[in-house]
């Protein structure tokens, strides 16, 4: 049967399953009672959910409270072991894949460094596959509880009706890879689970917002600090997010290479790759074999040793330089978007940490205009180094719950808006 708004009975029991569910997921546990206000259902409309939802095995019991004069109230929570999402984070130094449960508690991870290798498309593949099926074994958790596995990648993520996501990797060679379509070929759970694949900086974005320090924000910037720079905006218009490729902002007219191609790139001067080529070029000696991160950290410890001992007066300057250009790239955001917060995220912003954010909020604020810049704070993400791969995560969850908890089918193109809209219409505000 379908009413004069074009809804079905089917998309109303569905619409209250997903109500109630995402009350008890981000404010639970929560009786029956508080139900009612909380999604605006009637107390009969609650009862009928929580009953369906009970029986499907997605809504427990979690003790009881007093009432006023009245029986103890039940209270109610979404039962963690009754689904598991994978995310995965292809990185710039390693690929994460971590399995966690609906409360988004870790129960396992593999990583595999990409130090040799790079980015050739078959290892990272091989990475991704290994890796779900080993942290499924750790677990022993069963792929008919897995709800789906959702993978940041860098770039651009353009979702087509024939070949799944395909990603446009510039920066890192990738031109127009079926990354969905390489995934599922070879693989055991190729046909029954679906794969979420987004740009990372957004699935980034997507964590701070639903669980870090950008809950609460309407309007907000949240930047991914590794290698290179990205960016995700969340905005009223575009509540679940989009990807900015901030990094390729022109900072410096014929100025240094990017890894894109182009000259000037905020990237090649903020990334982490391009700060420590910098380091070098201009005469520090980081330690031979040292990964990214580890050059990184040796960097940061010569340029503010302990006290008493004089630091390295290039890694100092280059970082003092690179602070600017950061804050000079944050001051773009700021009077493009008026933010309410810009948050820092990523391998490398949270090695330079507090350290370094004072010195990038005073340039931010400099370049800025003054009224914009007079309503934003800067801040580092809460979520640390898992939070790409806890934003991806998200992605199957959101579907989840706008299928009012009902396992989805692999995506495609007639599927997108769904696990879309999900995203726009969760509140854990």
């Amino acid at each position: 049967m379908t009413g004069r708004n074009g809804r079905t009975v089917r998309d109303l029991r569905r619409a209250n399953r997903t109500a109630v569910l995402q009350r008890l997921y981000f404010d639970g546990p929560l009786s029956r009672f508080e139900l009612g206000p909380a999604t605006g259902l009637s107390s009969g409309s609650v009862s009928n959910v929580v009953a369906d939802l009970v029986a499907d095995g997605l809504v427990e019991e979690a003790g009881s409270v007093d009432s006023d004069g009245g029986r103890p109230r039940t209270l109610l929570r979404v039962a963690p072991h009754s689904g598991h999402m994978i995310g995965v984070d292809v990185g710039e130094t390693r690929v994460r894949v971590e399995l966690f449960d609906l409360n988004l508690t870790e129960l396992a991870r593999v990583e595999r460094p990409l130090e040799q290798q790079g980015y050739d498309v078959e290892v990272i593949v091989g990475h991704i596959r290994d890796g779900i099926d080993e942290v499924l074994a750790t677990e022993g958790a069963s792929p008919e509880l897995l709800l789906g596995v959702g993978v940041g990648v860098p770039g651009i993520v353009e979702h087509t009706a024939d070949r799944g996501a395909v990603v446009h990797g510039q920066t890192i060679g990738w031109d127009a890879v079926p990354l969905e379509e390489l995934l599922r070929t070879g693989c055991q759970l190729r046909d029954s689970v679906p794969y979420f694949i987004d740009n990372g900086a957004k699935t980034l974005g997507q964590a701070e917002m639903w669980f870090g320090a950008g809950r609460g924000a309407d309007n907000a910037v949240v930047v991914l600090f590794g290698s290179g720079v990205g960016a995700c905006l969340v905005t009223a218009e575009v509540e679940h997010g989009r990807a900015v490729e901030w990094g390729h902002l022109t900072v410096r007219v014929r100025g240094r290479r990017c890894r894109c191609g182009a000259l000037g790139c905020l990237e090649a001067y903020a990334g982490a790759e391009s700060l420590l080529a910098r380091w070098r070029e201009e005469g520090g000696r980081p330690a031979e074999g040292l990964d990214e991160e580890s050059a990184l950290t040796a960097m940061l410890a010569a340029a503010y040793p302990p006290e008493g001992t004089e630091p390295d007066p290039v890694a100092l300057a280059v970082l003092e330089e690179t602070a600017e250009y950061l804050g000079a790239g944050l001051s773009d955001l700021i009077n493009l978007f008026q933010p309410q917060r810009i948050l820092i995220g990523g391998w490398a912003g949270l090695q330079l940490g507090a350290r370094f954010l004072p010195a990038v909020r005073r340039y931010a604020t400099t370049y800025a205009l003054r009224h914009p810049a007079e309503q934003v704070t800067i801040d580092l993400g809460r979520l640390g180094p898992d939070a790409v791969t806890v934003g991806a995560a998200i992605l199957p969850l959101a579907d989840f719950f706008g299928r009012g908890g009902r396992r989805a089918e692999p995506v495609t193109e007639d599927r997108l808006p769904a696990w879309r809209t999900a995203l726009e219409e969760r509140s854990p505000r």
